[in-house]
């Protein structure tokens, strides 16, 4: 049949079929395979918003298939809302929910007394270090704890209403289509991690995952306390491999890991030790993959009950330098759509490089969390 179309097309072209070489069959892409992706979103307050932006650029690329997310603190907010977004109406769904749900939060913390004054943000931009606000907030937070400065039983947290405005608990723990979740916590009593899962997520687990214990007091979940989940993981990488979901897992980091600077003043330390802090964790299990991949290359565990993960990271240091720890409080709609570029233009750069080594081999750098 090939040859009949071929001979055919050639008389056509050439006015007789003697000595003329068949037409080539027009060129046509081949489709290409989806991946399958797991995502871990770290935490690190209104910073949030870059991860916002990396989740927006993903769900534009439709050859992404996602597997499982995991999340702490801020990361934890957007992934309940990714997953939940995903199973109302697939990928606009889930972009629409994120966009929804950060203006949500800029809203918010519009009537925060924790923002710059019009003097204050042309003399400092989205810095807040050196405004009043920010100065008195902290100086309270460091000689009053959230027990004596709110004595009575009603909570102030305006991330409480936030939640409660978009998360549909009964559809994320109850939809078939909702892909895993994972959301980390620290207990506070016996200072282990609790992971909770997709059926367990409610307005408290997200808010125990964000509970800063110098600004919240402890979020009460059967009958245990918790705080922010970063301290033991931030984000938790392992409940994506060990449920043996996608090889491949996407960290989106917003906590810078390197500085060449050194800190001097109290603001600087106290940023420096923030980041350190957060990402503690993170390099601990770091190290731990690494130790179980050399062991896989060198022959001496053997697969599949262990099994080979490919790691790769959305991350634009360069840029996320330059905010200070108080910016993470800040909720000025401007700054979260800087964030939101940012991180979207991070993830445009892996996939316009990385996307074809996908499922193949890992392209993060693992030396940097050695």
């Amino acid at each position: 049949m090939a040859e009949q179309e071929g001979g055919g097309g050639g008389a056509a072209a050439g006015g007789n079929g003697a000595g003329t070489a068949p037409l080539r069959k027009p060129a046509v892409a081949r489709e290409v395979a989806p991946k399958r992706i797991n995502l871990a979103l770290q935490g690190g307050g209104t910073h949030g918003a870059f991860t916002w932006g990396v989740l927006d650029r993903l769900l534009e690329d439709e050859r992404l298939v996602f597997d499982g997310v995991s999340g702490t603190s801020a990361g934890a907010l957007n992934a309940a809302i990714f997953v939940q977004g995903l199973a109302e109406d697939g990928r606009p769904g889930a972009r629409k929910a994120l966009d929804r749900m950060w203006r949500d939060v800029a809203a918010r913390l519009a009537v925060s007394p924790l923002r710059n004054t019009p003097l204050e943000k042309a003399l400092w931009g989205y810095d807040l270090t050196y405004s009043v606000a920010y100065q008195t907030f902290d100086t309270l937070s460091r000689v009053f704890s959230p027990y004596q400065l709110n004595p009575f039983p009603v909570e102030f947290n305006p991330l409480r209403q936030v939640i409660a405005d978009n998360l549909d608990e009964a559809r994320l723990k109850r939809d078939p289509k909702a892909i895993r979740l994972f959301i980390s916590a620290t207990n506070v009593r016996t200072g282990k991690p609790r992971v909770f899962t997709r059926a367990e997520v409610t307005t408290d687990v997200i808010l125990a995952s964000a509970c800063l214990p110098n600004v919240f007091k402890a979020v009460e979940i059967d009958g245990e306390a918790y705080w922010d989940g970063g301290y033991l993981g931030n984000p938790a990488i392992w409940p994506l491999y060990y449920e043996r979901g996608a090889p491949d897992i996407l960290l989106v980091q917003i906590n810078v890991l390197n500085r060449q600077e050194l800190p001097t003043t109290p603001s600087d330390i106290m940023n420096r030790l923030n980041e350190i802090s957060f990402n503690a964790s993170l390099m601990a299990e770091m190290r731990a993959i690494d130790f179980v991949q050399r062991l896989l290359d060198s022959g001496r565990l053997e697969q599949p009950r262990y099994r080979r993960i490919f790691l790769h990271c959305v991350e634009d240091e360069e840029r996320m330098r330059q905010f200070k720890l108080s910016t993470k409080l800040n909720g000025d709609w401007d700054f979260l759509q800087t964030l939101r570029k940012f991180g979207w233009e991070a993830a445009d750069r892996f996939l316009a490089t990385h996307f074809d080594t996908l499922g193949r081999e890992s392209t993060l750098d693992i030396q940097r969390y050695l």
